[in-house]
């Protein structure tokens, strides 16, 4: 069988619905997904393989303008590194929105000089389907620009047309991975990130971006995976703001991470989670490489 094997680089501002459309694509919950900026913080591969041909997605962390913290220093680094050396970019735009963020990202992907899509996300949003004419009349152009295609990832809608429209970029090679391999992360990243994802939905007004999870402890048994987790915060005062009264906010995270841990690993799973605090961890960037931060 000869093979087909590229790179798909996912990129766009913050919330336009990237790491939706990988875990759509990949038929798993690989990206966690929340309704703030900066979710996403690493690159994190998803392969798709069927039949001859193997797509290997990088979804990136939003390209924003402001935001001068090492931390954002960081995301914006690791999602422009991310737009070169691959087959083809899906810059994702919000259906009716385009922004300074929109335009920064839109700069980011024609610099790389690869072949994109202008993919229009959450079209399931727009009540009245009218106004993308206009819309789509005022979007920018260039010669990389492949085409102009209209999805929404949340619900499926034109996603199949568009992974046929990768499969044309994909060049003749040998697959980069095994045919039933779905990233590259190793199980203590996913479940880093599957406690990482309450704690950004339950905290969505007050430190989302304060926050940061490490795995101390990850063993394996028969059955059972044992994960102990640490929530780093910047500031005492946000450790009891993490814990909530009586324990009753970190008691719903742990759920609520436990529940998506054995859904994604398939076993039961034991977790045990702890809040410390390490001081001004987003701005160090010595604290950031220790956390995991910018070695991509």
């Amino acid at each position: 069988m000869k093979t087909r094997c590229g790179t798909v680089a996912i990129a766009g501002r913050p919330n336009v619905g990237k790491s939706t459309l990988l875990n759509r694509v990949i038929g798993q919950k690989l990206s966690i997904t929340a309704h703030k900026p900066q979710t996403t913080r690493h690159s994190i591969l998803g392969i798709h393989t069927e039949e001859q041909n193997q797509i290997v997605y990088v979804d990136t962390p939003g390209i924003h303008v402001n935001g001068k913290s090492a931390l954002n220093q960081v995301l914006n680094r690791t999602a422009s590194s991310s737009l070169y050396d691959v087959d083809v970019i899906l810059f994702l735009v919000q259906a009716m929105v385009w922004s300074d963020d929109d335009q920064r990202a839109w700069e980011l992907v024609c610099r790389a000089q690869v072949p994109f899509y202008i993919v229009i996300n959450k079209v399931d949003k727009v009540t009245k389907k009218a106004q993308l004419l206009p819309f789509l009349a005022k979007l920018p152009s260039h010669e990389n620009v492949q085409d102009v295609l209209i999805i929404s990832a949340k619900k499926g809608s034109g996603v199949d047309a568009l992974t046929d429209k990768i499969k044309k970029h994909l060049p003749h090679a040998p697959w980069m991975f095994d045919a039933d391999d779905l990233t590259d992360r190793s199980s203590k990243f996913l479940a880093a990130e599957a406690v990482r994802e309450p704690l950004t939905r339950l905290l969505t007004d007050e430190l989302p971006y304060s926050l940061t999870v490490e795995i101390e402890q990850f063993s394996e048994e028969p059955g059972l995976y044992r994960i102990g987790a640490v929530i780093w915060v910047e500031k005492q005062s946000q450790k009891g703001i993490v814990i909530g009264k009586g324990g009753s906010r970190l008691k719903e995270v742990g759920t609520r991470a436990r529940e998506s841990l054995q859904k994604l690993f398939d076993v039961k799973v034991h977790l045990e989670l702890w809040v410390r605090v390490k001081e001004g961890w987003a701005d160090d960037e010595r604290a950031l490489r220790s956390l995991g931060f910018d070695q991509e």
